[in-house]
Order: structure tokens, then sequence, then C-alpha cells
């Protein structure tokens, strides 16, 4: 009996053995078969942390390959707290130079089990001053930030991204997912102690370029032109667009007010506003061609049939409706030149509602236009079963309806190509890096026939010849145009103000081979109101400008000596006001003027020039028109362009010292007429 205790016990203690085996065996394919994936992502979260690398975001290029958008490595400071032996003296350090809290950064270092980022994108002195401390613990890592070399230029069309290089607006926003690209990885190991020892990246994939129609130094003119027309008229506001109608593509938009994008959060939401795309506002008159279009492609009126505009008063469904001027009879021709409400309403009725809302729809108007912009309105245009019986009236002369400036640009394009209505577009190409790729747009569709639309144009050319558009004359160019006053609706009293307008105007030239449409609209402007007088004279400088930049050949008769050009200016506004200056700013132009003849006369000036107010005008002798517009554009010059060719002489002669905004007059001609540096007059 005692011996088969021990062989007793040696079984007790190998089935203890093997059963203890089994439940360690057992728990183990237990903790490997199902809990592996619980354990290993506890373990990777205990000994790696993953840092997301923004990706570098694509660059924005006007149509000319111009950077307008970019964005540029910069360091990142990082502090990794298990290097970090004394964090309050560190944060201590660190606050003077990041103008941080030294107890945020100190809090901030010690609750962090992993690389924390203290401060982002730094600049280039900054890194050097914390560089220069040897503070261990403390690294850098590249990321990316945007930036926007030409500033305001475009600010509205390109939008602005956050502390995070997400587009907020513009197309940095339409376009995000694209421009973007994709983030990479940074991931570090850490053992028990928490010590890194490993550290791995995969690289971000940068994002696709873009490359916009828009012009920079079209964009520059029309920018600096409505900055003109918002300090002549006082307006709240306005924008400035300017569209090849022949493609829908846009060239320049101009807004006012603007911002800077590289300081885009100190600027309020109001200013950062793209009021080309969502700014809806009653047309006025301009509305006037839809009207007419309309009424010629159905077969009711002809340019030369008379209306007889009743001296200016029509009851329409009871309501009474008073001209701007009492007109008698007048042509259909007449009708829209003297921009008549009372001639356009009799129009519009003999066309009819339903007939006229089909025109007007097929125009474009009271849709999105597909432009690749965000915050697109679709403005109004209510459903012909909801019009009261006086709408027609109302609308036939551009009330009750509002249209965006993206819009009523589109559709006068229609009538300048031959009547076919291109959506308008912003974005020209997307550039990744394996291919181009051409953005294509809505397709075009017909909005009325050409005869119609070769009608039209040349009504709208008798606006700018007799009508109301005289101010928008062209030098060299003949031109369309329709220039529209709106009153605008006073939001106390829910009727229309007789004190605020908006003045606009919309025209294209040449009128029979279109190469460009502009659009100018001022909100608000103080003293005169009216779009041929506010509105006129600012698409005269724009066309002339652009027509020159973009060498499109004279299609009328211009001046062929520098005398004659020197008189021509632009037609001023009648009753407008000057803007308010003070004694200090008038003192400072009067003494900058005096220093400009001084200097032209040989005299040493008094006072230095500014460099802001004052620029040398350059030799321009052998250069092409669109050389001479650039540089006119880039130094603020008013280019005053004659003839074509090369430049062969210029007023004022080149080292003469002007203030910025002076008009520059050059005549082109062959290379052999140039003219000797000493055979130049001083230009006064």
């Amino acid at each position: 009996m005692e011996q088969r205790n021990p062989r007793l016990r040696w079984l007790v203690v190998w089935v203890l053995a093997v059963v203890w085996m089994a439940v360690v065996v057992g728990r183990l394919s237990y903790l490997q078969l199902f809990c592996y994936s619980e354990y290993f992502a506890k373990a990777q979260h205990q000994q790696q942390r993953t840092f997301e690398i923004s990706p570098k975001r694509g660059t924005i290029y006007d149509r000319k390959g111009r950077e307008l958008a970019v964005s540029l490595p910069m360091d990142s400071a990082f502090a990794d707290p298990t290097d970090i032996t004394d964090a309050g003296m560190v944060a201590r350090l660190l606050s003077r130079v990041l103008n941080i809290p030294a107890d945020d950064l100190e809090t901030k270092i010690r609750q962090a089990h992993s690389p924390v980022r203290l401060a982002k994108k730094l600049s280039p002195q900054t890194v050097q001053r914390i560089d220069d401390m040897n503070l261990r613990g403390v690294f850098f890592q590249k990321e990316n930030r945007r930036m926007y070399p030409q500033r305001e230029l475009a600010a509205n069309i390109l939008g602005y991204v956050d502390v995070d290089e997400k587009g907020i607006g513009g197309i940095e926003y339409s376009l995000d997912k694209q421009i973007r690209g994709r983030p990479g990885r940074m991931m570090v190991v850490a053992d028990g102690r928490r010590h890194w020892y490993d550290r791995t990246e995969s690289a971000a994939d940068p994002g696709a370029s873009v490359v916009l129609s828009i012009d920079q130094t079209l964009q520059y003119i029309a920018e600096k032109e409505l900055a003109h027309a918002i300090q002549d008229t006082h307006a709240k506001s306005g924008a400035i667009v300017i569209q090849d109608p022949n493609t829908g593509e846009l060239l320049g938009v101009a807004n006012y007010p603007t911002f800077d994008p590289n300081d885009a959060g100190s600027y309020p939401d109001d200013v950062r506003t793209d009021r080309a795309v969502s700014a809806a506002y009653e047309p006025g008159s301009t509305f006037k061609v839809i009207t007419m279009t309309g009424a010629i492609e159905n077969g009711i009126t002809n340019p030369n049939e008379l209306i007889d505009c009743q001296m200016g008063s029509i009851v329409v469904a009871g309501r009474l409706i008073h001209d701007h001027k009492p007109y008698g009879i007048l042509s259909v021709r007449d009708v829209l030149a003297n921009s008549s409400d009372v001639g356009s309403i009799k129009i519009a009725l003999r066309l009819g509602a339903p007939k006229f809302y089909d025109v007007i729809r097929q125009f474009g108007i009271g849709q999105l236009t597909g432009i690749e912009l965000p915050g697109e309105n679709r403005g109004l245009l209510r459903p012909v079963e909801n019009w009261t019986p006086s709408s027609i009236g109302s609308v036939a002369m551009g009330q009750e309806v509002s249209v965006t400036p993206i819009q009523i640009i589109s559709a006068i394009s229609a009538v300048a190509n031959g009547g076919t209505y291109n959506h308008p577009r912003i974005v020209h190409q997307i550039r990744t890096e394996t291919s181009d790729l051409p953005h294509a747009g809505a397709d075009s569709h017909k909005s009325t026939d050409a005869r119609t639309a070769a009608t039209v144009r040349s009504m709208m050319e008798t606006v700018i010849l007799e009508g109301t558009g005289k101010h928008a004359k062209l030098d060299g160019y003949t031109a369309a145009g329709k220039s529209g006053t709106a009153q605008k609706i006073d939001p106390a009293t829910g009727r229309y103000s007789k004190t605020d307008y908006v003045a606009s105007f919309v025209g294209f030239a040449p009128v029979n081979d279109a190469a460009v449409t502009i659009l100018v609209m001022l909100d608000s402007p103080v003293g005169a109101h009216g779009g041929g007088d506010v509105s006129g004279p600012v698409f005269k400088r724009v066309a002339e400008q652009v027509l020159a930049y973009l060498d499109v050949p004279h299609d009328v008769p211009v001046p062929t000596n520098i005398e004659t050009a020197k008189n021509i200016h632009p037609v001023p506004r009648s009753g407008a006001q000057k803007p308010p200056v003070d004694e200090k700013s008038k003192e400072s132009f009067e003494a900058a003027v005096a220093n400009k003849k001084r200097a032209q006369s040989g005299s040493a000036p008094t006072i230095a020039f500014e460099d802001a107010a004052v620029v040398v005008v350059p030799n321009l002798a052998g250069q092409t028109v669109r050389a001479v517009s650039e540089t006119c554009s880039r130094l603020g010059l008013v280019p005053g362009l004659i003839g074509n060719g090369v430049a062969v002489e210029q007023s004022p002669e080149s080292g003469t010292r002007v203030l910025r905004g002076s008009r520059l007059t050059v005549r082109f001609g062959r290379q052999g007429e140039l003219v000797p540096a000493a055979a130049h007059g001083s230009g006064n």
C-alpha cells in the first residue's frame, strides 16, 4: 500500500500538470485565435504613434502659367516628452519665441505620451532662434504653408485655406479634393520604457495643379479700374467681369471690396464674398437686350418699326409705370438706344408672357450656370404661372427678376457670338503628375438664331453711338453695349428706393467679331447713378486696355499722332462728385506734382518722391502692343495705344517721373519709323 503512494502522488502531479498545461494552452490558443486582433491593436496603440503628413497642395496658375497660389515647405515645432527632463524650463524658453503662454506649452508637453506639435509653420527666423537654443527633445517636421504671391489679386476667385490646408473659399474650396492630394503618414515606435527608437514615413501624394482661364494682366486691369471707379463714385461694392464670348471662359473677375488671402482671417465674411457669382441684383435696362431679342426672333417687331412711347407713361393691369424721360414716337432701335421703359413694355406685351419666359430661360436666367466656384446664386425668375398680370411689364425693363454678374454677361455673350449660349467657365485645365486634363464645361446651346443676334448687335451698337452708352465709345474699335440703372429695394419700406441704385454697363467689342464681353457693376454709387454715365466710362477704359493687350486689330480709324491723342480722355460723368481728400493728402499730392515738374525741367525736387506714388517711365521703343500693355499694367500707368506694329514714339518720354495712374501714350508703326530719343518732347 505504501509502495502505491508514490505512484499515486506522481499520477496526481502528472494529471494536475496536464490539466494546467491544457488550461494554459487553451488560454493561449483563445488569445491567439480569438483575441489576436484586439490585443494587437492595443499593443500598436501603446507602442506606435502615427502622425498625418499633410500633402502638398497643387499650384494654381493663370492661363499663361503664372503662379497665383503655391504651397511652400515650412518647419513646425514638435516636442518628444520622453526626451525632455524639465518641461517647465523648455516651455519658458519656447514661450518667448513662439508667443504662446508658457503654462500652455508645459501642459501640452506633460500630458503627451508621444511627440506633440507645439507650433505650426514657423518662419525661418523663428526656427533659427529655436534651433540656436539646442533644446533636447524639441525637433522640427516639414509641413506645407499656402501662399498667395500676388496678394489681393484674384483673391475672391482663389479663396483661401485654413490652418490645416483645407480649402475654405473660392477655387481652393470647390476643387479641394483634387488640389489637396492624399496625406502621408509618419509612424514612430517606442519600447517598454517609452523610448522612441524607430520611425517610418509614407510619402504624401501631392495634389493636382489647376490652370485657371483668367489672365493675370487682365485681372490686374479689371481690379485697378474697379478700384478707381469705387473711389470716384463712392459705391459700396462692385464687380467687373471679362469673358471670352466664343468659349465662355472668364478672363478676369474683379471684386470690391477684396482681401489678402494670406491673412484671410482678419477680414469679415462680407469682404471675402465673390459678388460675381453670389450677388444677385435686378439688372434694370441691361435686361432689355433679352426683351428685344425674344421679340425680334419671334417676328413680333423689327428695328425700324415705330413705337408710340406715350410721352413716358403706360398702365399695365391697372399699374401706372413712368418712363425715365417722356418719349413720343421712337423706332424699336431707338427704344433700346434711349432705354425707353414704355417702349420695351409694349413690345413685351405683344410677345406674351409664356414666350417671353421661354426666351429668358434660353439665356440661362434663373438657373445655375455651373461655374466652378462655390456659393453661386441662381438669381430669381419666378415660374410664369406665378406672374401677376403686371409682371410682364416689370420683367421687360429688368424688374421682378434678379441676376448675378456671371449670368448677365453670359447672356450678352450669346448675342455677341451669334446666338450660342456658352456656360461660363473659370477652370481651363487640371494637371496631375501623369496627365494634363482639359476641363470640359457644360454643353452649349442655341439661345437665339444668328440673324436675330446680328440684328440685336447692330441695335446695341446704336446704344453706344447715339444712345445712353455714349461714354462707353471706344477709340479704334467698334463696340456694342447696354446700360442699366436699377433701383434697389429699400429694406425699411419694401419699396424701390429713390436714392440707392445699381449702375451697370455690359458690352462687347469689336461688334461683328467680338473678342471680349465686359460687365461693369457698381452698387449704390453716390451722386450720379446712371449706368451709362457711371459704368460706361469704366467699360471704355477696361475695353481699350484689354483689346490692346490681346492684340485685337483696330476696326475703325484712330488718331495718327501723339498730339491728337493727348486730348483724348474718358468723358467725365455728369454731376460726378469728387471723393473727399484730406488736407494732408492734398498737400502731398501737390508736392509730388511740383516735384514732377522740377524733375522734368532739371531742377532738384524739394521733397523726395514716394515710391508708392511715382514711377519712372521706361523706354518702350521697339516693343509690341502686348508688351507695352503688360509694362503699363505692372507700373500702374494707363496706356493710350495708337496703331499697330512696334512702339515708335511715346509721351511722356522715357526717364520721366510720373504719378501712378498717369496716361502714357504710345504710337506704333514699322521698325524703321523709330523716332530718336532726342526728338521726343517733354509730354507736357
